[in-house]
């Protein structure tokens, strides 16, 4: 267990803060976003939040090349690129300190993240206090990957219990199970993703296969803690939303007694723009967001399967 003490100095990688959400969980939620992930979803909708450390951005549109970031740069890492009317980045020069971040006049640079402890986390939490206890909320950590930052996420956890703040997490569950093992006494509420029940599919499109995911949501299944489980299917045409994806998927969570219910959400275009703004290709530009009536058809034929186990769906705004 973490000590008072050492969680002062405990930090994490924080990507940002989201207040008054109503989508992930219960009530009104401040949502704490962290860093990192090991999966690679090619509709991820926040991509700034894949790596561990935090990341630079760059938006053209707002750019006047000025060239004051070129200045402030000490690592000589930037340039202007007279043809494309642009400011380019030697990535293997940049030390990521942000000073040409600090610098713009114009927002064309972001920052992705930043590094905190578990003192100034729960302070910002704290401010949302009277919204949870109010309307039944509490506190959400998504990603990223909570359960990447391990020590941290529990933490934060622990000391939302002591306050008697309800909790959620939000994860793609492909972690080692200790790394989940730590949070799971502080956890009230877990959404858990699952993307696909064909292990070959899975590899192909995210880089990774399923197994070590279903693995643990039944160790989650048969631990000894009270976690609520709710699996989401960010539903995506072409990869996931077949009636044998469906029926598998009803069949694997009919079958655990700590999952309450199977969200369904949609596929959306949130968060294209930041693809841009990293220099990455958004791989789903092609796809067409599922209609309401399709999401309905799809959400209808999970329920003639799942007997009493509810069947819903979310908005996925906050989808991995």
């Amino acid at each position: 267990m973490t000590t008072a003490s050492s969680s002062s100095t405990l930090t994490g990688t924080v990507l940002r803060f989201e207040r008054a959400s109503i989508h992930d969980g219960p009530g009104l939620r401040t949502v704490l976003f962290l860093m990192g992930c090991p999966l690679h979803c090619p509709w991820c909708s926040t991509p700034e939040s894949s790596s561990l450390v935090p990341q630079r951005g760059y938006n053209q549109d707002q750019c006047t090349l000025c060239g004051k970031c070129i200045s402030a740069c000490s690592a000589l890492a930037l340039a202007i690129n007279v043809a494309e009317k642009k400011v380019t980045c030697d990535l293997e020069r940049c030390r990521l300190c942000f000073n040409c971040f600090q610098t713009c006049p114009h927002n064309a640079i972001k920052k992705y993240g930043f590094i905190t402890t578990v003192n100034e986390t729960i302070e910002q939490i704290r401010k949302d206090e009277i919204f949870y206890f109010h309307s039944g909320g509490g506190v959400t950590i998504s990603g990223g990957e909570p359960f990447y930052q391990p020590e941290f996420t529990s933490t934060i956890l622990q000391e939302c219990k002591k306050l008697g703040i309800h909790t959620a997490v939000e994860s793609c569950m492909h972690v080692p199970f200790d790394m989940i093992a730590i949070s799971l006494p502080w956890i009230d509420h877990l959404y858990a993703d699952l993307k696909q029940m064909d292990k070959y599919l899975h590899q192909l499109w995210l880089g990774k296969d399923n197994l070590l995911i279903l693995k643990n949501l039944k160790k989650v299944d048969a631990s000894d803690f009270p976690v609520a489980v709710t699996v989401r299917i960010p539903l995506i045409p072409g990869f996931n939303d077949s009636n044998q994806n469906l029926k598998e998927t009803v069949e694997f969570c009919a079958n655990l007694d700590k999952i309450i219910a199977i969200e369904v959400l949609p596929y959306h275009r949130l968060g294209s723009d930041t693809y841009r703004y990293l220099d990455l290709d958004y791989q789903c530009k092609d796809l067409i967001p599922p209609s309401d009536e399709y999401l309905f058809e799809r959400a209808t034929f999970m329920r003639k399967l799942a007997g009493t186990l509810p069947v819903i769906i979310g908005s996925g705004l906050n989808q991995n």
